[in-house]
């Protein structure tokens, strides 16, 4: 599958997809090396955009906290397939680290699974993950959760296998059960057993309840790589380190509601402030120039003068102007205004403004500018002079 195409080229630093890598492939080179990868949620393109500045080389798009963040609404099956392909597309053109997407329960049947895998590949994830809840499905560590049977869960592992082949992608597909919570540790684990053995390539199961359950769960098909969910703030799992994650026999680990519950928090703070009267302290808001450097407008800038023309037409009429009109038929008061448009035509970015100058000053060519008409024209060329000088 060919490499994605962010907005801002890969640099040479990039610690994710590399220049002609595919999303997946970056991923899996990663998931290949030791440790427990971390992966942040987040929920847009600045929060993946800071996820990879914090220099974290794998993204997770969360249905939790997309949910939450284009919806303000909660993560129980409310939001559409078309929301979650949209929202990652974005996502992936921010950055140029590998994300994967979450899918859900694949937005219906197996063929619709197929519909889903195709179209996440084409939004540019590296990976998917799907689960085998019942629809609507519902938050992994809230209650009243159902699974579908075992032979149609395999099944759509299946043809989500099936999709990633006829695509010829090699989208990472993260396998993921709820049957810990909706049935029994024991038939989780059979579950995601029975998932490797379809193709998956990553095995999950949500919420589970303790260290040991998450050292059985890494007993099972130990050469395929393990997810970690550490759900912050009073989920069912152990919140653990990395290191301790690693050893236990966890690859990956994701950290779902991090970011949009701090910014959730900061937001409230910020609100609170402005209706006092004030507005959020220095500490809690970055300066405009910090936001600027987020946002990448000086790479903007950098790579806007590589693009930018000046006309040679200009420079012909600056020629022809300093030949025939200003040293014959210009007044001597007029001469300042001359080295003006001189430096003015070598300020790249002002080719407008420079056209306009000139438009001015060649208007009535031959004839000597004199009188209450000159002074207006002249004036007006000075301002769009120091219009140049000052963008």
């Amino acid at each position: 599958m060919a490499a994605r195409a962010p907005y801002f080229a890969v640099e040479e630093s990039a610690r994710g997809i590399r220049k002609g890598e595919s999303p997946a492939a970056a991923l899996r080179r990663i998931l290949a090396t030791p440790g427990a990868h971390q992966a942040p949620c987040c929920y847009d393109a600045l929060g993946a955009r800071l996820v990879e500045r914090a220099g974290f080389p794998i993204g997770f798009m969360g249905g939790f906290c997309v949910s939450a963040g284009r919806l303000g609404l909660p993560d129980a099956g409310l939001i559409s397939y078309g929301e979650m392909v949209d929202q990652g597309r974005l996502i992936n053109e921010a950055v140029s680290i590998p994300v994967i997407g979450d899918g859900d329960n694949g937005y219906g049947n197996s063929m619709n699974i197929k519909r889903t895998i195709k179209g996440y590949i084409n939004a540019g994830f590296a990976g998917i993950m799907l689960e085998d809840q019942v629809a609507p499905k519902a938050c992994g560590h809230t209650e009243g959760r159902k699974v579908i049977s075992r032979e149609e869960a395999i099944m759509h592992i299946k043809a989500a296998v099936d999709a990633r082949n006829e695509s010829g992608s090699d989208i990472v597909i993260v396998a993921r059960s709820d049957a810990r919570q909706a049935i029994s540790l024991d038939e989780a684990l059979w579950r995601v057993k029975a998932f490797a053995d379809a193709g998956a390539d990553v095995l999950f199961i949500d919420a589970l309840a303790s260290v040991e359950e998450m050292k059985a769960f890494c007993a099972v098909a130990p050469e395929v790589p393990k997810m970690a969910n550490m759900l912050e703030g009073g989920g069912k799992t152990p919140i653990l380190s990395p290191a301790e994650l690693e050893e236990i026999g966890f690859s990956l680990v994701v950290y779902p509601l991090s970011l949009v519950g701090v910014a959730m928090r900061a937001m409230e703070d910020a609100l609170a402030a402005i209706k006092d009267g004030g507005v959020p302290p220095p500490s809690a808001l970055p300066s405009f120039q910090q936001i600027k450097d987020t946002l990448g407008f000086n790479r903007y800038y950098k790579e806007e003068k590589q693009y930018q023309v000046v006309s040679h037409d200009i420079h012909f009429l600056y020629s022809l102007y300093i030949e025939h009109y200003v040293n014959t038929q210009f007044p001597n008061h007029m001469l300042p205004l001359v080295g003006q448009v001189k430096v003015a035509t070598t300020l790249e970015p002002r080719t407008t403004i420079t056209w306009r100058l000139w438009i001015l000053l060649i208007r009535y060519p031959g004839q000597v500018l004199m009188g209450p008409k000159y002074h207006q024209i002249s004036m007006q060329a000075h301002r769009i002079y120091v219009e140049a000088v000052a963008a």
